[in-house]
């Protein structure tokens, strides 16, 4: 019996959703960024952890959990406030933060700022997609 658990271990944990995706604030190189992870604890579960680890070396490090929801319809907008105010939206759950300080707001104070991105899942992978920012051209008389 124990052989066979072991044959089919593989099996049973490559139906597991265990990724994250990044938001670089200051570039790809940079010390600042906002990360977004999902996790099923089980093969057989719908439901994924959500979890964000936000830093700004050297002043900040933190993980912080989010909520729990379907692992394939994870999907949170990024919002900036800006001075290292950020605010992250899945559906009517909203949550801001602080990089300055690593500092989880116990309430999401204003509309939440700019539109900088999404966190999804693409085809089985999650990714972070930078929001398209249309410049409307002035009217010239």
């Amino acid at each position: 019996m124990r052989k066979i658990l072991i044959v089919l271990m593989p099996l049973l944990l490559a139906a597991c959703v265990d990724d994250s995706a990044s938001y670089y604030a200051d570039g790809p190189v940079g010390n600042h960024a906002l990360t977004i992870h999902r996790a099923q604890k089980h093969f057989w579960s719908k439901e994924a952890r959500v979890e964000l680890i936000m830093q700004r070396l050297p002043d900040c490090m933190r993980r912080i959990d989010l909520t729990e929801m379907p692992a394939d319809e994870v999907e949170i907008e990024l919002l900036s406030g800006g001075d290292n105010v950020w605010t992250l939206r899945a559906g009517s759950e909203m949550w801001q933060i602080e990089t300055q300080t690593c500092t989880l707001y116990p309430d999401v104070k204003g509309d939440g700022g700019e539109l900088m991105g999404v966190f999804r899942d693409d085809g089985g992978k999650f990714v972070y997609e930078a929001a398209v920012i249309e410049t409307v051209p002035a009217d010239t008389k």
